[in-house]
């Protein structure tokens, strides 16, 4: 965890360097900026292993800081938001985030919610997509959706899907029960590592994020209970 490096993103004098100090004393790196712009300039200059991004930024707000990272970079996200209002919450998932903490944050849950994203994405002991991701069993295929389990590859028709490493870990959840429902609790469990009850939107923005890419009626949404991969 000490070679961890995290680019913190907070206009905020007080929370930057209250946040950075609480990190490096948790062993992390830490490069913190006061603005998007400069932000930007940074994770392009160092390429962090994880991105902290307060949705609101001068000069380049958080939710466009996310989607430039997003276009160059498949780094986690976690998006810092002064409000759990639903539009701050789904434009920031929807830009790319892979997950998001409200402020003001307990700094144990801010840990936490880290640790559980640097877990998923290789950062902290693991394999790149994680110590808990599905056994591979070689190519399995949907239609003309292809996922190879073991090269963490996808193909729809033959053409590459980019996924991020969220996105493969919740397909790899769905393709290994074809036609099982999987809660939204028990997608939170499994890909976002909460071992706790958590916000339930971001399971359905990634879902519907990885419909776009995978084809809209692949998943199929179980009114009440979840979602199901079409088999």
């Amino acid at each position: 965890m000490a070679e961890t490096h995290v680019l913190f993103v907070e206009d905020d004098d007080v929370i930057r360097e209250a946040t950075q100090l609480a990190l490096e004393r948790d062993g992390f790196r830490v490069t913190a900026m006061p603005d998007g712009l400069s932000g930007l300039d940074a994770f392009r200059a160092q390429r962090p292993d994880i991105a902290l991004l307060d949705v609101m930024l001068p000069g380049m707000d958080g939710v466009s800081l996310c989607r430039r990272i997003r276009d160059e970079s498949t780094v986690p996200v976690i998006m810092l938001s002064a409000r759990a209002d639903s539009i701050d919450v789904v434009l920031g998932l929807e830009a790319g985030a892979d997950d998001y903490v409200t402020k003001p944050f307990d700094g144990s849950v801010l840990m936490a919610r880290i640790r559980a994203v640097l877990r998923r994405f290789g950062h902290a002991g693991g394999d790149e997509h994680g110590d808990d991701a599905p056994d591979g069993g070689g190519v399995l295929a949907f239609g003309d959706l292809e996922v190879d389990t073991e090269g963490m590859e996808v193909r729809k028709g033959g053409a590459p899907v980019a996924l991020t490493p969220t996105e493969m870990r919740l397909l790899l959840e769905f393709s290994s029960a074809p036609g099982t429902v999987l809660s939204r609790d028990k997608l939170l469990e499994r890909v976002w590592d909460y071992g706790w009850g958590g916000d339930t939107r971001v399971v359905d923005v990634h879902v519907q994020r990885l419909r776009a890419k995978i084809g809209q009626d692949r998943i199929e949404t179980v009114r009440g209970f979840g979602y199901k991969l079409k088999s």
